[in-house]
């Protein structure tokens, strides 16, 4: 199935379908410089297979059974091994609309290329051996990164940043796997490793899948991002909180009771995180059909949240309403904030801050963040996003620019790495015969392969591929 797939010519269009200064249709393959040539004439004359790598050449789009012009265009060529693929490429920049794309796509396939399955480009880069398995995701992870933060983290692992580790932890099992292999079959050549060297480089690597297997929950936050819901009684300042967090007018805001009767969801990031900030209905009882089922959502969506922020009014206090609606809230990662204090005295406000604090002390494992805001003012948000982002990195390995695990995939991989490499660590200890220790070694190093692709199996590949876009 794979070499079939090589040998096929393959193009799509590169860039989102719609409106656009240019749009990039892709050719790649052992023919797609002729291709090209069927479908694309240069204005200087020369013909698309003699034209050299890693230059652009402005002519004519045409159709090859008819000669008609399509569209002006730019090509440009990257010959085998100096592309994206690995093989002779081509792209095509034309205007970037939804009619001239598709004819010269069209055109493409006429000249004898086939349209592209989703993420073949990127699949030909990982099977041609220009990137591997993980830098392959990562290249997904870029398109789809919300934040600067989030694409760091997958720019750091298409760097190979993660590879390189990975690679480095696979190595060095494979010596000691080697040595003990070679000692077993030669023992009159090859002298045993010592016991004491064995162990403390098994300990070496465990500390290394250790360090990996903590910085993944950060990771996953920054590539999945999380959801954080707005929660409250009736005009409270939910919806003026969610337009203070956006820094625009988003959601209706008005001094009426039940303004907001559906959730509203907004994306944005939190010092790096991807959050989709939703803004429910107030909770209360009522008759209102509508009003009801709005609040219905609004209890559905805080069951479903990573982070619950339940906004109290500081102007009625911390009275027996406001407990009342905490304690439904207490099992739940939260963030309470006193909003409106621009309508207290601000010298009652420590007291009040002390109350609510005290109260949850008394319910709660760990202390929820409290924060104080007047969202009509601007006031305490930048706290409130700190808050935000503390109790959901809370237990997370510290920021670093080293390699991160962000992927499940790459988690699960490595945690079986370690459990087998924990098990090889017992082994060594209790003197247990030495055939017994690699097959545990094996399993290690075959589970860290998964990560970069050299022991993954085509059914993984083909699964992680299809994520992608038809184009990349």
């Amino acid at each position: 199935m794979v070499i079939t797939m090589l040998d096929d010519t393959i193009t799509a269009i590169a860039t989102p379908i719609g409106e656009g200064g240019i749009g990039v249709i892709r050719i790649s393959g052992k023919r797609a410089l002729n291709v090209a040539g069927e479908m694309f004439r240069t204005s200087s004359g020369v013909p698309v297979p003699g034209l050299p790598t890693h230059t652009a050449h402005y002519g004519h789009a045409i159709d090859p059974l008819s000669d008609e012009q399509i569209d002006d265009g730019v090509l440009t060529v990257f010959r085998a091994p100096r592309s994206y693929t690995g093989e002779d490429s081509v792209e095509i920049s034309c205007h970037g609309g939804i009619v001239p794309m598709r004819r010269v796509l069209e055109a493409a396939m006429r000249a004898g290329a086939r349209l592209a399955e989703p993420g073949e480009f990127t699949k030909r880069a990982f099977l041609s051996g220009r990137i591997d398995l993980a830098q392959a995701e990562a290249v997904l992870d870029i398109i789809r990164a919300r934040t600067d933060e989030s694409l760091r983290v997958a720019r750091m692992q298409f760097e190979g940043v993660l590879s390189t580790r990975i690679r480095m932890l696979r190595e060095d099992l494979v010596e000691i796997m080697a040595h003990i292999e070679a000692s077993i079959d030669f023992p009159d050549d090859v002298e045993e490793m010592e016991s004491s060297r064995m162990t403390e480089s098994i300990r070496k690597a465990l500390m290394g899948m250790a360090a990996l297997l903590e910085t993944s929950n950060r990771g996953k936050i920054y590539r999945e991002g999380i959801s954080a819901v707005i929660t409250g009684r009736p005009n409270v300042g939910k919806s003026s909180l969610l337009n203070a967090l956006l820094r625009e007018s988003r959601a209706i805001v008005t001094p009426i009771p039940g303004t907001t009767r559906d959730v509203i969801e907004e994306s944005l990031s939190i010092k790096g995180i991807p959050v989709r900030t939703i803004d429910t209905a107030g909770v209360r009882e009522t008759k209102d059909v509508v009003e009801r089922m709005g609040v219905d959502r609004a209890q559905k969506a805080v069951e479903e949240a990573d982070v619950v922020i339940a906004v109290l009014d500081a102007e009625q206090g911390f009275d027996d309403d406001a407990k009342d609606f905490l304690s439904g809230l207490l099992e739940k990662k939260l963030v309470v904030v006193l909003n409106k204090t621009d309508l207290i005295r601000e010298d009652s406000i420590p007291e009040l801050l002390a109350q609510v604090r005290g109260w949850l002390l008394d319910r709660c494992a760990e202390e929820p963040g409290v924060i104080t805001t007047s969202a009509s003012e601007n006031r305490g948000i930048e706290a409130l996003e700190d808050a935000i982002a503390g109790i959901v990195l809370m237990g997370s390995a510290p920021k670093a620019e080293g390699a991160m695990i962000s992927s499940l995939r790459h988690r699960q991989a490595i945690d079986e790495a370690h459990t087998s490499l924990a098990q090889a660590l017992l082994t060594s200890q209790f003197g247990m015969p030495l055939d017994l220790l690699t097959v545990d070694l094996r399993a290690a190093v075959d589970a860290l392969g998964r990560i970069t692709g050299e022991t993954v199996s085509e059914d993984v590949i083909d699964r992680i591929f299809s994520e992608f876009c038809i184009g990349k």
